[in-house]
């Protein structure tokens, strides 16, 4: 049987919620010892949406400093380089 068809264990779950806890760095685990799954989900969707705020951000920041830039100095360049 497929695995879209099958039930998840306890264990698998308790096993992928694991797993999910590792993901998130130290300061957000300490306080999530011993959550349940649901709080554990919520954390991790707060988590996701503050990374993507933060790329948000740097892009941003990224795309204000390469305007400033002469295009074709030496920092255009690296930067050019390190977004490769």
């Amino acid at each position: 049987m497929s695995s879209r068809g099958r039930r998840i264990t306890d264990e698998e779950m308790s096993e992928l919620v694991s797993k999910l806890q590792s993901l998130l760095p130290e300061s957000r685990r300490r306080s999530m010892s011993r959550a349940s799954a649901a709080k554990l989900l919520k954390e991790t969707c707060s988590y996701v949406k503050s990374l993507h705020r933060e790329v948000d951000d740097l892009s941003d920041r990224l795309s204000a400093l390469m305007a400033t830039l002469d295009a074709n100095s030496p920092q255009a360049d690296i930067i050019r380089g390190l977004l490769r």
